[in-house]
């Protein structure tokens, strides 16, 4: 029993000095552990610090790079105030000297020409009135007052003659009446005829008879253009007599339409 108990002893004390051997190592790599993190640690705060200097640099240099803008900026307002300050200067300079030059000269030389015209109207007007009261004198003592009324009718009747003649000049077209036909009535015929296709300057128709078809022609009636019918009357049994009907246009055209007979004498 006091053998077991020795070696169980023995044992016991081999095992404690391996356990301290296991702390110590334990410790040692705690130690190390601690080691590397603060070495991590400070590379982090350095790292961090690295970083602060660099926002502060760039912080630093954008601000500089904002007081030289403004600067340059202040620089150039300046300079632009004085061009608008000076652009008008040079503009308005020239516009008076612009203005003055072609204003000044025609201004006298027109009242003398309206004078001279003035005056030479009035010479005209003051000869024609002496002329006027000469012939008026002329005439007085003559005493052939009524002198100029002949003149002036002559001409009213040469301007009527000449507005007539154009008026005339205007009929291009001329046409006879169509159907020209006698109907049998109480005491005699009744002549029918219908109007021209060409009315332009018509101013009526003509009727007119021939005994026995032979001997000039007797207008027995002449009606407005707006009468398409005439009537007339017996007179005897004997012989034939023609009937015509012509219209009639204001140059003085005629168209006559067909030209009949019928047995007896009719007027």
């Amino acid at each position: 029993m006091a053998a077991k108990k020795k070696t169980a002893a023995k044992k016991v004390a081999k095992k404690a000095p391996a356990k301290r051997t296991v702390k110590k190592v334990a410790k040692k790599s705690a130690a190390k552990k601690t080691v590397a993190k603060k070495k991590v640690a400070k590379k982090a705060s350095a790292k961090r610090t690295v970083k602060k200097v660099a926002k502060k640099s760039t912080v630093k240099k954008t601000a500089a790079k904002k007081k030289v803008a403004k600067k340059a900026v202040a620089k150039k307002a300046p300079a632009k105030r004085a061009v608008r300050k000076a652009a008008p200067i040079k503009v308005a300079a020239p516009v008076p000297a612009a203005i003055a030059k072609p204003v000044a000269a025609p201004k006298p030389v027109a009242a003398p020409k309206q004078s001279a015209s003035g005056r030479v109207t009035f010479l005209v007007i003051a000869g024609i009135v002496i002329l006027a009261a000469i012939v008026w004198s002329k005439s007085g003592k003559a005493g052939d007052d009524a002198a100029p009324a002949p003149s002036m009718s002559a001409s009213v009747t040469a301007s009527a003659s000449a507005t007539a003649t154009e008026t005339a000049s205007t009929v291009t077209a001329v046409a006879a009446p169509t159907k020209f036909v006698a109907l049998k009535s109480a005491d005699g015929l009744k002549l029918r005829w219908i109007a021209p296709t060409a009315t332009d300057g018509l101013t009526g128709y003509n009727v007119e008879v021939r005994a026995s078809g032979s001997g000039d022609w007797t207008t027995i009636a002449s009606v407005p253009a707006d009468q398409l019918s005439q009537n007339v009357t017996k007179s005897g049994d004997t012989g034939w007599t023609q009937f015509r009907v012509s219209s009639v246009y204001s140059d003085g055209q005629i168209a006559s339409a067909t030209v009949f007979g019928i047995p007896g004498e009719f007027k």
